[in-house]
């Protein structure tokens, strides 16, 4: 191979990355940190106590970790391999909730980026869009209603979620959309759904019926295994494909409908399709943990921080950051009234509360991006 073309690869590989810069880099490998950190704490407690090193023991235990069946068995439900007392804990029931939390993290903080650049508002988040309150609604009815269908509760959630969106593009739709008319019929459908929610609980007679439903509407981690994880990965892995690709768009988007079109983007058949993204990711996360808030508000606001405002950057930023908040968030919620566990939606949103009033403090322009 000659210098010239030594130079020129080198060269296009260097435009290629050229956009991940040193703060994108460390975000990444704090947040890599925290979630492996907080994902051996989390692995260490539960009723069979074992210690730190038990649990890294276990966890990097090379006859599971080298074992094509133990991973069949944890992606595709064939049988468990035979495996030690510990192995078999962590492995088959403390990691997933993990994992479960990694995915949820990514999938809320990549879906209120995208909603956040559809909107051109930095407050947008799936729930404020409907996303969240058409998930409630839905399982709701079925856990009150339609109780035989509990086994699909998941993907009932799913479809909730995409329904309210699409109620809500309908109304915000007049000759087209804007930022503002979807944000407004979000608020409108989320208010109007939530408020049947809270009607529902009067027709259920059964309190493990209530129980279960609470569990839902506030986020909870609690007792998921790899069934949720082999549910979630493949629309996780879509979504986050899709939402990297589509950061160019992303990125137009924010700079208003006008300058989009001048640009020759066809606004509203982008605007629709990206919001498909963004609920494909939020139904992901809805599906095998409930409703859980404020990780798709404070995420995407946390990294714009840290590594400006460049989709590329942001997505990417999402990826890592919303993992490693929802792992701490579930270890918080899993020791802090240890042995009661609180639903996780319950600390995400102490700490994103008081974490929003901060910025409505600091910040006077809150809101646009």
């Amino acid at each position: 191979m000659s210098e010239s073309t030594r130079v020129g690869i080198w060269s296009r590989l260097r435009r290629g990355v050229g956009w991940i810069d040193g703060s994108l880099v460390g975000l990444c490998i704090v947040s890599v940190v925290i979630v492996v950190l907080g994902g051996l704490v989390q692995v260490s407690f539960g009723t069979y106590s074992m210690t730190l090193t038990e649990a890294w023991r276990a966890v990097l235990n090379p006859s599971i970790l080298l074992n094509p069946d133990a991973w069949s068995a944890f992606l595709f439900g064939t049988d468990l391999p035979e495996m030690g007392r510990e192995s078999l804990i962590v492995w088959n029931i403390r990691l997933p909730r993990v994992l479960v939390a990694v995915l949820v993290g990514a999938n809320l903080s990549v879906s209120g980026a995208i909603f956040q650049a559809v909107t051109r508002n930095e407050l947008a988040s799936p729930y404020i869009l409907g996303v969240s309150s058409g998930a409630g609604l839905a399982i709701l009815l079925t856990l009150v209603v339609f109780s035989g269908l509990a086994p699909f509760l998941p993907l009932i959630a799913a479809g909730g979620g995409a329904l309210a969106f699409l109620l809500v593009y309908i109304i915000a739709w007049k000759g087209g959309t804007s930022p503002v008319r979807l944000v407004l019929a979000g608020v409108i459908v989320g208010t109007l759904f939530q408020s049947m929610q809270t009607a529902m609980f009067f027709f259920a007679d059964d309190l493990a019926i209530v129980q279960s439903a609470i569990a839902w509407t506030t986020g909870s981690l609690t007792g998921v295994d790899w069934e949720q994880v082999r549910l979630a990965l493949p629309s996780t892995a879509v979504a986050l494909f899709l939402s990297v690709v589509a950061a160019r768009q992303l990125n137009v988007l924010l700079l208003g409908e006008q300058t989009a079109k001048s640009l020759g983007m066809s606004v509203e058949r982008t605007r629709f399709l990206l919001s498909g993204v963004a609920i494909l990711a939020a139904s992901a996360a809805i599906a095998v943990a409930g409703i859980v808030g404020f990780v798709g508000l404070i995420v995407p606001h946390l990294v714009r921080n840290l590594v400006g405002s460049d989709y590329k950057n942001l997505i990417v930023g999402c990826v890592f950051a919303g993992p490693a908040l929802m792992v701490v968030a579930d270890v918080g919620a899993r020791l802090a009234m240890d042995p009661t566990q609180l639903p996780v939606g319950i600390v995400t949103g102490l700490v994103g509360g008081p974490y929003f009033l901060y910025l409505m403090r600091r910040q006077q322009n809150l809101g646009d991006i």
